[in-house]
Formats: structure tokens, sequence, C-alpha cells
């Protein structure tokens, strides 16, 4: 980082520490304040971490989500992030990094305790929710037998959480990312979590995903709202920004508005343009959506 964009950055953490917010934050418009996050790996080519924490914040966004980058950092690493977070008035408000699958017989175990780990991280990172990903899809075992297996694992891990106040949300992948995945389509995961019957478990719909190889998006997300723990947004193909591509996210983020989402909207999305500067059009484009629903 040069000097200039250093005191620039020091001059908006002092701002931020005498008013108590960032100043590069924008208030997310939305009668239920709607907050946005980034997931940080999607920008992991553009720079180091903390220069895409820093262009995360100037961008006008509350939270980062992480994918295990935390797994080797010492606790004074942690420490400093966190700092240097609060600083920027940002959050980490979803993490992955379980590696073994909830669906998985022979990975149970290993999940549980891999789970264990990731929940105390959690705890260190002031996390309140967990990405969770379900494995492979066992050829040799009846698909009625894998679903039981996944939702008796996630009732284990729901309960694991619910001791530390952590919230689970299951991430359906879609079938041309990973053809061998248990979970594919936000559809089952909704049925799936309904089984479990847990508060603290609930489904992470990822727009980019769904549309991938399912669609019907705007439909399946008004009938199960009361399941949808977070959103990830993409477009499709190539999964650039909102309004690169096919999907009508004007129309979805009307549709969370209307059905009074107010959980965080995350942007998981290659910018083709000036990073701070996509993520800035990208939120703003989606909180004039969400006024105007």
């Amino acid at each position: 980082m040069n000097r200039r964009c250093f005191a620039q950055l020091a001059l908006a953490t002092a701002v931020s520490q005498t008013f108590g917010r960032p100043a590069t934050a924008q208030p997310a418009a939305s009668s239920k304040q709607v907050r946005f996050s980034f997931m940080l790996w999607a920008l992991a080519k553009q720079a180091s971490f903390d220069r895409c924490v820093e262009m995360v914040a100037e961008a006008g966004y509350n939270g980062v989500e992480l994918t295990g980058e935390f797994q080797k950092w010492s606790p004074q690493e942690t420490q400093r992030i966190m700092t240097r977070m609060r600083g920027l008035g940002l959050v980490v408000d979803a993490m992955s990094g379980v590696k073994a699958g909830f669906a998985v017989p022979e990975e149970s175990t290993s999940f549980l305790q891999q789970l264990q780990v990731q929940i105390d991280d959690a705890r260190k990172l002031e996390c309140p929710q967990i990405i969770l990903l379900s494995g492979r899809r066992v050829a040799e075992l009846e698909l009625a037998k894998q679903r039981q297996v996944a939702i008796d694992t996630l009732k284990e891990a729901a309960d694991m959480a619910a001791k530390h106040h952590v919230q689970i949300v299951i991430e359906p992948i879609d079938p041309l990312e990973n053809p061998t995945i248990f979970l594919q389509t936000v559809s089952d995961g909704f049925e799936i979590t309904r089984a479990v019957g847990r508060d603290n478990v609930k489904v992470l719909y990822d727009f980019y995903h769904e549309q991938r190889a399912f669609g019907n998006l705007i439909e399946k997300l008004q009938k199960n709202i009361d399941m949808v723990g977070l959103v990830h947004i993409a477009d499709v193909p190539g999964r650039h920004e909102p309004g690169t591509g096919e999907v009508a996210y004007a129309q979805i983020y009307k549709a969370l508005a209307a059905a009074h989402y107010d959980k965080f909207i995350a942007m998981e999305y290659y910018p083709t343009t000036e990073p701070v500067a996509s993520l800035t059009r990208a939120r703003k484009e989606a909180e004039q959506a969400l006024r105007s629903a």
C-alpha cells in the first residue's frame, strides 16, 4: 500500500473511532436494515488479505465471509485482524472450513470433530454463522438412507452449535460445479432443514448455484423464506457482478424485501472492473431495488 492510500485509510479509521462507525460505510437501505457482506475468496487474487478487507470496507459493506483462512492464523494474527476489522466497522458474518460432509456416513465422526473446532474458531472471530457442505453422493447407499444420515448428523451439529449461539446454514452446490455432491438444490435443502427441525439450521440460498442447474429462483424463495438463513449473489454465466448475466437480480432483491428478509446479502463474485467501484455499484443497485419494493 502506498503512503497516500495508507494516510487515507488511517484518517477513515480515526473518524470511525471518533464517531463509532467507519467513514466509508453506507447504511443498507431497506425497512429491515439488510446488511451487506462479501465472500473474500472471490477477491483473493486481486490483493492481500488485509487489502481485500479494506476494499470491502471502502465499498460500504458491513461484513466479510471467510473460507478457512483463519485456520492458519496464530492467536496474535487473529487478534490483529479482528482489531483491524473493528476499526473498519466490519464483522465476520459467516465462515466455512469444515472439510467433511454432513451427509457421508463414514465422515460423520470427523465432521462433528471438525465442526467443534470451527465453533471454537467462530467464537474467537465473533462469527454467528457457519456454512456447511453435504459432501459426496454415496452411490452404493439408497438416496433416502443418505438423506436420513444428513438429517441425523445435522441434528447433532445443531445441538453442538446451539450451546454457543451459533447458526448453521447448509449450502447446495450445483452439479455443473460439483457433479458428485449430495446436496445440489435448495429444494432438497429446505426439505432437509424442515426434517432436522432445529431453529438454528437454515439454508444458504446461493442464487448463482441454483440458477445454473435448476432456475425458478423467486418462487422457491417466496415459499421457503422461513428456512433461508443467508443469500449469496453472483450472476450467470461467469460468476461476475449482478447485471452481467441472465439473473434478474432487481426482482430478486424486491422479492427479498417483500418477504421481510433482514439478514445478510453476501456478494460472492469475481469483479470485472476495479474492485471497490464494482462492489460499491453492486451494493447501491441492491439498495435501490430493496427501497423500491
